[in-house]
């Protein structure tokens, strides 16, 4: 029989990825003390699987390709990518898929970690199955917080039950790169990952129903198909995927609904993932799957669940960060949501905090709505804050766009064949950027001047003071300020 262990906490946190860290780490400097929750790796996706092993694996294409695009420094470049270091590197970033580390570091900052699955099993109480054979029975004084982040969604291809396909984790983990791979999905994972197998020696197929990062201007989703051709990555867009077919010799044919079929060595399911809320006891208050079967939670600016119903007395207490919250599923943002909502629990139990917090307050989840960062990492780069155009006139703004290429003088220093394009989205009435849009090598670099001028509603002709340094690339905001007009 399983040992138990019944105590009361102030904080408990499920799921111990980047925003579950982040949450119990701002807890506990709120004088809470926290508990997190975690079957896995501490340190969740986002070290092992995502973010850092897939830029780990593209980072190495783009600087060769940087350095081919240099005369004289293109000469000087006579090998292609060298594999094995690249996953030796990628290796590194990950800690080689041991979490000894960041261990160390919930215990150095107070958190006290139990490994072990963790559910709900009414207000404020969650079970922990411990995985050294130790049942935990806590109770959250202050509150419950879900951070258990997200898992793929998987298309309704015929055949691909039946198959030992790859999901994200499998490719960034990888020890071997296929000689051929086909890659299911035009978003952002499914093409970053594609270019870095590309330029690491595979053959890759992409099949997108859509168009490829669709989420993006035209223009600048047209940049990054054009780097993905130029390695030779074969696109096939607006392209229904059939079937697959698993062979004897373990490789893989997909039917396309154009009729074309392909054999791989290798498949890479990438087409979106949804918040990670099975077995978490959630029905047990009240939260129940829709009638598609999709549970989706809805939460304050401050991450607090929305309950139809909370038992007498319970009071405020289920919060949800990061992707299992739903709302934006970027590890940057999860993290930005989990100190909002550490600092708001600490304050709600100081009684500093009543009610929905204030726009733009420190336990307010503001920018969510306003100025969400998000770059591809492809080559080129794509980079994006705020609101498109389509977005703004739906919520009621009246916006203007200027466009440009961007050819100055430092993208034309940094290569020969710099190919690059720019927009800024414009709320004509307040005259103060609303969103915009970079395209081109190391663009990720231009975004974070203009996630300022959204959060702190530069006027135009203010930042037309904001002079950029000459010469970068920096300059073509320049640019877009004079074609607007100033």
């Amino acid at each position: 029989m399983m040992a138990q262990n019944v105590r009361e906490v102030d904080v408990i946190v499920i799921g111990a990825g980047a925003a579950g860290e982040n949450v119990a780490d701002r807890a506990v400097q709120g004088g809470l003390t926290t508990v997190l929750v975690e079957a896995g790796l501490v340190g969740g996706e986002y070290s092992y699987w995502a973010c850092m092993p897939s830029k780990a694996l593209i980072r190495s294409g783009t600087a060769l390709h940087g350095a081919q695009t240099v005369p004289g420094a293109g000469e000087a470049v006579t090998r292609t990518l060298d594999a094995a270091a690249v996953l030796k590197r990628r290796d590194y970033f990950t800690a080689n898929w041991q979490d000894d580390s960041q261990v160390k570091w919930a215990d150095n900052s107070g958190i006290e970690l139990i490994r072990g699955h963790g559910w709900i099993t009414g207000p404020r109480t969650v079970e922990v199955a411990g995985l050294d054979g130790v049942s935990h029975l806590l109770t959250a004084r202050e509150a419950v917080v879900l951070a258990t982040g997200s898992s793929p969604r998987t298309p309704p291809v015929e055949g691909l039950a039946d198959l030992d396909y790859w999901t994200t984790r499998e490719a960034t983990s990888a020890q071997a790169i296929p000689k051929t791979l086909a890659v299911l999905g035009g978003g952002v994972a499914g093409t970053e990952l594609a270019q870095a197998f590309a330029r690491l020696g595979s053959s890759v197929t992409v099949v997108a129903r859509g168009t490829l990062l669709g989420s993006f201007p035209p223009e600048a989703a047209e940049l990054a198909a054009s780097g993905l051709r130029a390695d030779g990555v074969e696109l096939h867009l607006h392209t229904k995927t059939v079937s697959v077919t698993g062979n004897d010799d373990g490789s893989v044919t997909l039917l396309l609904d154009d009729g074309a079929t392909a054999t791989v060595e290798k498949l890479l399911v990438a087409t979106g993932r949804r918040p990670a809320l099975e077995g978490l006891g959630l029905e047990s208050i009240g939260l129940e799957p829709d009638g598609h079967g999709t549970l989706q939670l809805s939460t304050d600016a401050s991450g607090l669940v929305e309950l139809a119903t909370n038992s007498e007395g319970s009071g405020p207490w289920l919060y949800a960060v990061g992707d299992a919250a739903g709302a934006v599923m970027l590890t940057h943002q999860g993290k930005y949501e989990a100190r909002a909502t550490g600092d708001a629990i600490a304050a709600r139990a100081k009684g500093e905090l009543e009610g929905t917090p204030a726009p733009w307050s420190r336990f307010a989840q503001t920018a969510n709505e306003h100025a969400v960062p998000n770059v591809v990492f492809t080559d080129p780069e794509l980079a994006s804050v705020g609101r498109s155009v389509a977005r703004a006139e739906k919520d009621g703004y009246r916006v203007s766009s200027v466009e440009l290429p961007i050819q100055v003088a430092g993208s034309a220093l940094r290569s020969e064949r710099y190919e690059g394009w720019a927009q800024l989205v414009i709320d004509e009435d307040r005259q103060v950027i609303l969103g915009a849009t970079f395209a081109g090598p190391d663009v990720s670099e231009l975004l974070h001047a203009a996630t300022i001028a959204i959060v702190g509603e530069v006027p135009l002709d203010r930042l037309w003071h904001a002079v950029p340094s000459y010469p970068t690339v920096s300059e073509i905001w320049l640019r877009l300020l004079e074609k607007y007009g100033l």
